[in-house]
């Protein structure tokens, strides 16, 4: 497990990349469920077929954004010394390619920044580029900015 000091080293490296994940029309239907996003382009695959330039059902994009925490579990070390970590939002988000349904996608973590000048804190900026297998435009962009709590 490295310490804040090895990981704040890396700022600039790529340092981590997820499992593939499957994101078929079962995790599709459950995230619409949960969201009560029920747009056709995600739900009816026969109706997405005929009238979007898809082929068929895409996934939400905001479905594909929250995997990032599965993908960033798989692919960043756990820190020593850290108690825990939350989400502290985006400098910058771009959708730039549906998921189909069925597709793979997976993430792609470069450290950007890591700045330790508040007291037991600790605020990452990963540059951070979700792949679809097959496809050579990422689903998505971003820099996603994490804190992690130190401990004494």
């Amino acid at each position: 497990m490295p310490t804040i000091d090895e990981v704040e080293a890396k700022v600039g490296e790529e340092v981590g990349v997820s499992d593939w994940i499957t994101v078929d029309q079962a995790r599709i239907n459950a995230f619409a469920e949960n969201t009560g996003d029920h747009q056709f382009i995600h739900l009816d695959p026969e109706r997405a077929k005929a009238e979007t330039p898809f082929g068929g059902t895409i996934a939400h994009g905001f479905l594909t954004l929250s995997l990032l925490s599965q993908m960033g579990g798989q692919a960043l070390p756990a820190v020593e010394g850290v108690t825990f970590g939350v989400n502290y939002g985006f400098d910058y988000l771009r959708f730039l390619q549906p998921v189909p349904a069925g597709g793979k996608i997976r993430g792609r973590f470069t450290l950007k920044s890591l700045d330790r000048s508040k007291p037991g804190q600790a605020r990452l900026v990963y540059s951070v580029s979700v792949e679809i297998e097959g496809s050579d435009k990422p689903a998505l962009v971003a820099d996603w900015v994490t804190m992690m709590v130190l401990g004494e």
